[in-house]
């Protein structure tokens, strides 16, 4: 993971509020984005997460709040610098080429911009879009491309230009699980080059949690968690925020005690140790469950409804006293459909049984 870089924010939003015919989409937002740091927005469609990138580039004008660049102050009230006049770099949903380029030439721009040589534009150019393998298409314009192929000359003309902040709106959403590795690893390169700070749009959760350095979970328009990978998944601020980071189950269980970031439960008339934050009074809590956070074997009952084989691995869907658990082990199936089995929770995590998010 990158470390925090000396000096301002890459980013800073303070107070921030977007509104649309008076609706606002984003309300009194706070996010700041440090130097050399990945934060990934995570949330569902209509959440806020392209306007947020919109709105740092310059393209969508805030009704309050301020945005700030490395500590220097580009959108406040309703007044902002425009876009040229922003030091970033962003890959749109809708790709954004310009139609009348070559690949070549759409990625060598910036280049260009920066007061490189033709030539020497030309040669990294080409070596980025080799690098997302499509160096064979460099002379097809964007009418020539696949979709799949246009994201990838966005993504290569956004890396080559070398800005204090990349902003990147589902960037990965129509490339193979290779080139989504391509990609990351260039991203990570070009950051540690450059001391870039990049902020990151994605509505799928196995992405935020590998690409992020931090991870923000936005809903309707406020950032609802701000943490590690590891915190948001581990430790959610609530029910809502868990399934938006991966398959939670909710068993209901009693809380007797708690101390020290651990409490005690009662899971089925069974007494189990989970991991807490103190905020939770005796008496009825859920326990979150992540799937391999459980396993066969142990004290407590359930019936196998569903069973799912992955390859690497097996799900299982078990229906329980407590509530439904969706367990994971490793290898292929060692139970069928409706057999009885017994089970343990080896890890958990208290949520108030309420807090589903709205």
């Amino acid at each position: 993971m990158a470390l925090s870089g000396a000096g301002p924010p890459a980013l800073a939003c303070l107070g921030l509020t977007v509104a649309y015919d008076a609706e606002p989409v984003l309300r009194d937002l706070d996010l700041t984005v440090e130097a050399d740091q990945v934060m990934v927005l995570l949330g569902p469609s209509g959440s806020g997460k392209t306007t947020l990138l919109s709105a740092v580039a310059g393209f969508v004008q805030p009704s309050a709040g301020e945005i700030r660049l490395r500590g220097r102050t580009v959108a406040a009230g309703c007044h902002g610098d425009p876009p040229e006049r922003r030091d970033v770099g962003m890959v749109f949903q809708s790709y954004a080429l310009w139609p009348h380029m070559t690949a070549l030439e759409i990625v060598a721009y910036p280049l260009r911009r920066r007061g490189l040589a033709p030539a020497e534009a030309g040669r990294q150019a080409m070596e980025l879009l080799e690098r997302m393998e499509i160096g064979r298409l460099a002379d097809r314009r964007p009418a020539e491309l696949s979709g799949g192929q246009q994201q990838r000359v966005g993504l290569a003309r956004a890396l080559a230009r070398r800005a204090g902040l990349y902003l990147f709106d589902e960037p990965t959403a129509h490339l193979d699980a290779p080139l989504r590795g391509l990609f990351q690893e260039e991203l990570a390169e070009r950051r540690r080059a450059t001391g870039a700070g990049a902020l990151y749009a994605t509505h799928d959760a196995a992405e935020a949690l590998a690409v992020g350095d931090r991870v923000a979970l936005i809903r309707q328009g406020r950032v609802i968690q701000t943490g590690s990978p590891v915190e948001v998944y581990e430790r959610p601020a609530d029910l809502w925020a868990a399934r938006l980071t991966g398959s939670a189950s909710l068993l209901e269980a009693q809380l007797t005690e708690q101390a020290d970031g651990k409490a005690t439960v009662v899971i089925g008339g069974v007494t189990v140790t989970v991991a807490q934050d103190g905020r939770h009074p005796p008496g009825p809590v859920g326990v979150l469950a992540r799937p391999g956070w459980a396993a066969f074997g142990g004290p407590l009952p359930g019936t196998v409804r569903q069973v799912w084989y992955r390859g690497t691995h097996t799900e299982y869907s078990l229906a329980t006293p407590s509530g439904s658990v969706v367990m994971q082990q490793s290898g292929p199936p060692s139970a069928a459909t409706g057999d009885q089995v017994s089970w343990t929770l080896e890890r958990g995590w208290v949520v108030d049984r309420g807090e589903a998010g709205s």
